[in-house]
């Protein structure tokens, strides 16, 4: 027995407890979606608050501490809601990683051009 793709897997995970709290993107307006990317985002940014708190982030305090375990659990938050984001706009896993790795290669370049200078076209053909 073979195992399932992980991204595969992680997609068709996401879109199951998505459908069970009632957002089913497959059915979505345009006017939907951009409601949709827009709750997903806003949650993603209490997640990120939720990883910030996980490390000590203030230099005047003493009295905070280093919560790995709880740090993994944000990071695992924010992938639920950005592959929510991604189902949202239709990408599977296929477009999801392939937009990764075009993505990944236009970072390349821009690290060995020493990203002197910002060109907002250099990712549009992803």
């Amino acid at each position: 027995m073979t195992k399932p793709d992980k991204l595969e897997e992680i997609f068709r995970l996401q879109e199951q407890l998505n459908k069970r709290i009632g957002v089913d993107t497959t059915t979505m307006t345009d006017e939907e979606r951009v409601k949709w990317v827009l709750n997903y985002c806003r949650a993603m940014t209490q997640e990120i608050a939720e990883l910030t708190d996980s490390v000590p982030w203030k230099w005047w305090a003493k009295y905070q501490k280093f919560d790995k375990q709880n740090a993994k659990v944000e990071v695992i938050d924010l992938m639920h809601f950005l592959i929510s984001i991604g189902q949202v706009l239709e990408m599977t896993p296929d477009d999801f990683y392939d937009a990764y790795t075009k993505k990944h290669k236009v970072n390349l370049a821009r690290q060995d051009s020493g990203y002197s200078t910002k060109d907002e076209h250099d990712s549009r053909h992803i």
